[in-house]
C-alpha cells in the first residue's frame, strides 16, 4: 500500500498485526478497517516476517499476539522495540493481564488488551497509544499504580511472576506437554540450558520434582484457555 495514502487531509495510520491464526487476524483487519482513518498495512503469524514487514511496511502500530508459530511474541517486542523508536507496539494475547501487562510494557509495548476484550477495546487501544499514551484494562492500570505507590519492585516468591520472562517461557512450553530437547530447538538453546532453566523455576515455585513442574505447568496453561 501507498506509505502516503491519506484520508482528507489526515494520513492514515498503518497498523501491521501479527497473530499465528487466521481468523483472529481477519477479525482484527475488518474492526480496523471500519474506521475511515485506519488501514492494516500487513499481515502475519511468524517473527521473522513481522521483522521483514516491519522494515518495509514503516507501520505506526504493530499489534503483536505473545504466542507466535516460529518463537515468542515478548522477543519480538523486544527487537521491534530496540529497533524502532517510532513504532508503537501493542500486545493482545489470551494470556492473563496480570501477568504480562508490566512485562510487556518493560519489554518496549505501550499497552496490554486481552483477546475477549478486543472486539471492544482494540479501536480506542489502538487510538490511545496513537495519542502516545499507555493502554491497559482499568484494573490492572490501577494495579500498577498501587505498586509503584507502595514501591513494591519484587513479584512474591513462589508465585509464577517471580519467574523470569525466558523461564516463563520455558513454563508455558512445558506445559504444552514438550520435552526439553524440544523445547531447545524451538528456543535455539541447548538441552542443557533447558535442563538449568527447569531447576530455577522448581525452585522459585517450590517444586520438588519434575513432575510437580509438569503438572503445576500444565494447570496453568489450562487456566489461560
Amino acid at each position: 500500500m501507498d506509505n502516503n495514502k491519506t484520508m482528507g487531509n489526515a494520513k492514515m495510520q498503518r497498523i501491521l498485526i501479527v497473530d499465528d491464526h487466521p481468523l483472529v487476524r481477519l477479525g482484527l483487519a475488518s474492526l480496523i478497517e471500519a474506521e475511515g482513518d485506519l488501514e492494516v498495512c500487513g499481515e502475519t503469524g511468524r517473527i521473522s516476517e513481522a521483522l521483514d514487514l516491519v522494515r518495509t511496511l514503516d507501520p505506526d502500530v504493530a499489534i503483536v499476539d505473545l504466542s507466535l508459530a516460529d518463537g515468542n511474541g515478548l522477543d519480538l517486542v523486544k527487537r521491534l522495540a530496540a529497533q524502532y523508536n517510532a513504532l508503537r507496539i501493542l500486545v493482545c494475547s489470551m494470556h492473563d493481564e496480570s501477568l504480562f501487562a508490566q512485562r510487556v510494557l518493560n519489554a518496549g509495548a505501550m499497552g496490554y488488551i486481552n483477546k475477549q476484550e478486543a472486539t471492544k477495546h482494540i479501536i480506542d487501544a489502538i487510538r490511545h497509544l496513537l495519542c502516545g499514551k499507555i493502554w491497559l484494562s482499568g484494573p490492572m492500570t490501577e494495579n500498577v499504580l498501587r505498586a509503584i505507590a507502595e514501591g513494591r519492585t519484587a513479584p512474591t516468591t513462589a508465585s509464577i511472576e517471580s519467574l523470569s520472562d525466558r523461564e516463563l517461557e520455558v513454563f508455558g512450553l512445558i506445559g504444552q506437554g514438550m520435552g526439553p530437547s524440544q523445547i531447545a530447538e524451538l528456543l535455539h538453546l541447548s538441552v542443557k540450558t533447558i535442563e538449568t532453566h527447569k531447576q530455577k523455576i522448581k525452585k522459585k515455585l517450590n517444586l520438588k520434582s519434575g513432575s510437580e513442574l509438569t503438572r503445576r505447568a500444565m494447570q496453568w496453561m489450562i487456566d489461560q484457555a
